[in-house]
């Protein structure tokens, strides 16, 4: 996969939204890795460590610091960029911050999206635009089941409804202004890729378990679980970014086939509940201790929720590399080396990703 990559990229000018957060950082440690021209844009991080500074992210890009709901300046950045791929990472992704600000979670989500793309007519040349939404835009049933890309939309939550209409723009705009059959003429092409549930090193976001793990750790206290049953797609934030990646340069070799909707996720055999994955994770620490504090008064979260990844394998050949376990493991073993040099565990794990057999 390396070298699919490093061929496709390298040298090319990317503009990743959302580059200063935790999926954005490891996403902009890569295309550092593989040599491309990256311009970002995105609000500044907001919380306290966070990747993009700790992997000196200034240096690996040109960081516009400013809101995507600001249509004339993110078209202005975009178009004197003229990329020749666009990375769009920038969301509020929290769903329990949904519930206290759905309307900026409404506006970002969807109008920071509609923004990206209405600018995206204006370019000069041709361009692959890959939108990141989640696994969350399927109308949940809670059963087990695996969610396939042709299933229904839907969203129980602020975030995850937000995340499914701003599908529904994509497919919008595609179809309105980026249609295939007219690739010749406008030379754009959009796909979605949707998978959530990521672990790994470098994030301190609100209302994520890792986080909440690895603050309690640095203060000693029991950390407390809200769902220890809720079961998810967990996988290491290195694998979506690698479908991601992988998706961008499908698009690059064949624009109009590949300008749809994509599942990245764990093997559907792959699972643990919030409870085992916390288990696993103090295991490998070698310390730290929780208790279980559910709260009836909380708002909704699902409890269940799998992805049918097979499209993604038969159509990208993207599988999953790491199993859950070892997705924990690449995660502990990132928390327990950064203070010793974050660039330089975060640039080894890339390679060790990319460059494995």
């Amino acid at each position: 996969m390396f070298e699919i990559l490093k061929s496709t990229y390298e040298g090319k000018k990317i503009f990743l939204t959302g580059h200063t957060g935790f999926k954005g950082s490891w996403m902009l440690a890569i295309l550092n890795v593989l040599g491309a021209n990256t311009k970002g844009y995105s609000l500044a991080p907001e919380a306290e460590p966070n990747l993009y500074n700790l992997i000196g992210g200034d240096d690996l890009c040109e960081s516009i610091i400013h809101n995507i709901l600001d249509e004339e300046h993110l078209k202005k950045e975009l178009i004197d960029f003229q990329p020749d791929f666009i990375f769009h990472f920038a969301a509020q992704s929290l769903v329990r911050k949904s519930y206290r600000q759905p309307l900026e979670t409404f506006d970002v989500n969807i109008l920071g999206t509609a923004n990206l793309l209405n600018a995206a007519r204006d370019l000069s040349g041709k361009c692959n635009v890959v939108i990141v939404t989640t696994d969350k835009v399927y109308e949940n049933l809670e059963m087990d089941y695996a969610y396939n890309e042709s299933d229904k939309l839907g969203g129980f939550d602020p975030y995850s409804s937000s995340k499914a209409c701003a599908e529904i723009a994509t497919a919008s705009y595609r179809q309105s202004f980026f249609n295939p059959v007219d690739y010749d003429k406008h030379k754009i092409s959009v796909a979605t890729a949707r998978s959530g549930n990521v672990i790994g090193g470098g994030d301190w976001a609100e209302d994520r378990i890792v986080p909440d793990i690895v603050r309690s750790l640095d203060v000693g206290e029991k950390l407390n679980l809200r769902n220890p049953s809720s079961t998810r797609p967990w996988q290491h934030v290195l694998e979506p970014l690698s479908g991601y990646l992988l998706l961008g340069a499908r698009m690059e070799e064949e624009p109009t086939k590949f300008a749809q909707a994509f599942n990245f996720g764990p093997n559907i055999d792959d699972e643990l509940s919030v409870e085992e994955l916390v288990k696993i994770t103090l295991d490998q620490w070698g310390s730290g201790e929780y208790e279980v504090a559910t709260d009836a008064n909380a708002p909704h979260e699902a409890s269940l929720l799998k992805l049918d990844i097979s499209k993604a394998a038969d159509q990208l050949g993207w599988r999953p590399k790491m199993n859950s376990t070892e997705a924990i493991n690449r995660t502990v073993e990132w928390y327990t080396a950064y203070k010793e040099g974050p660039q330089v565990i975060t640039e080894r794990q890339i390679r060790e990703y990319f460059e494995a057999e």
